[in-house]
């Protein structure tokens, strides 16, 4: 028998059908959990947290103690500093802040960097905790933590989705394993969506700094205001004038595009950069620029943020933005997934559903066939969106995907 909740989901997903026929994208609702701050998730973690990376056995022993939590291992903050490190806290402090995260364990070696990372969190308002290791070592660590995170799973365990409605939705995007379909049919998937959504109040991003490269004109022309143009082309040219032209060996061959994308009939990274913009649409012009893992402030509408074109970095930047579902186009196959951003796979290439199905959410086969419109595409996607916000696990989710990997921009000292 269906709860009262799961009842109201099946209803809200069934209607859906006759929103998107009519055109009232601005009905649609989701189901989530609504956070401290106001934001609304559509997972409901309880995250463990290395600061750094002498603490991930920490963590990972308090998950493996206490069921249903969710570790982050990664590889960085021991000696960052600057830019590399204000980047390193931003990352950390936006992911434990993400709406899709309920509570938050942060472990570190040392207890000062591990209270900024706390305290960051805990402006949401959020349930957050942090231990250091030093003077207490890994197993007593590991047992108060495990005390901690038991009280909230379990406390998160009873709290319960509302309805709410499609506005509170934040969807970002980033492309991969490009090929001549994503630039044909799942790529301007994404970029349908976006243009009905985005006027009905959602927050949307794209990003991808050097797979601009060779469109960086019509980038620059989609900014919402001359000024905001000027500001992101400066941004783009710093990125090739500070990176690319003084660490390239000859030019971009071996990483853009990459070997995938050439297998795939892309030749040059110009033509997998209009394949790239077109995930924004025809209509919607970006307001903002965001630096690596920042959070948008400026209201409901698209954002540009300055981001690696490597799918787990990307992907994992924008969740510590507060996106709370990625839509991710791919051509030849790209199997990346989040362990906090439900991320929705859709391909147009008839080879990579009979190949990879599994990978799949949303198959636009269709539109190259000629059998399937853009404008239906749009709809299955913004369908396959609220799905997922409802509580249908991703390919990637369901597939044990959970790529979390931490931007790092020069050596530690």
């Amino acid at each position: 028998m269906q709860s009262n909740s799961e009842a109201a989901i099946a209803a809200s997903t069934a209607q859906t059908q006759s929103l998107l026929a009519d055109g009232d994208y601005g009905k649609l609702t989701f189901y989530g959990w609504k956070r401290e701050n106001g934001r609304v998730g559509v997972r409901n973690h309880v995250v463990i947290l290395p600061l750094d990376d002498l603490s991930n056995a920490a963590c990972e022993a308090v998950a493996n103690s206490i069921k249903g939590t969710l570790a982050l291992p990664h590889a960085y903050g021991r000696l960052q500093f600057g830019e590399d490190l204000e980047v390193f806290f931003r990352t950390l402090i936006g992911i434990g802040s993400n709406p899709n995260v309920a509570a938050v364990v942060v472990i570190g070696i040392e207890e000062g960097w591990t209270k900024r990372v706390v305290d960051g969190i805990a402006k949401t308002g959020k349930p957050v905790t942090g231990f250091g290791i030093e003077g207490h070592g890994d197993i007593a660590t590991i047992a108060r933590a495990s005390y901690a995170a038991k009280q909230y799973l379990q406390w998160a365990t009873e709290l319960q989705r509302e309805e709410f409605p499609i506005s509170d939705l934040w969807v970002s995007t980033k492309c991969g394993e490009s090929d001549t379909t994503t630039g044909l049919s799942s790529c301007p998937t994404v970029g349908n969506m976006y243009d009905k959504l985005i006027p009905r109040g959602i927050y949307g991003v794209f990003g991808e700094t050097t797979e601009i490269t060779g469109a960086e004109h019509l980038c620059k022309a989609r900014a919402a205001t001359p000024e905001l143009g000027e500001r992101w082309y400066k941004m783009w040219k710093a990125y090739q004038d500070d990176v690319i032209e003084a660490y390239k060996t000859d030019d971009l061959s071996d990483s853009q595009p990459t070997k995938g994308n050439i297998v795939g009939g892309l030749t040059t990274i110009e033509e997998k950069a209009l394949g790239n913009l077109e995930k924004i649409g025809r209509n919607s012009k970006f307001i903002d620029i965001l630096e690596p893992a920042e959070a948008p402030a400026k209201g409901p509408g698209l954002y540009y943020m300055d981001t690696s074109s490597a799918a787990a970095e990307c992907v994992t930047l924008m969740a510590a933005g507060g996106y709370v579902v990625h839509t991710f186009p791919t051509g030849q196959g790209n199997v990346i997934g989040n362990p906090i951003l439900p991320v929705i796979k859709i391909t147009g290439n008839p080879k990579t559903m009979r190949t990879m199905a599994e990978h799949i959410d949303v198959d636009v086969t269709g539109i190259l066939r000629r059998d399937q419109t853009l404008d239906s595409a749009g709809d299955a996607l913004i369908s396959m969106i609220q799905r997922t916000a409802n509580g249908r696990l991703t390919a990637a989710e369901s597939l044990g995907h959970r790529e979390f990997v931490l931007t790092k921009l020069y050596r530690s000292a």
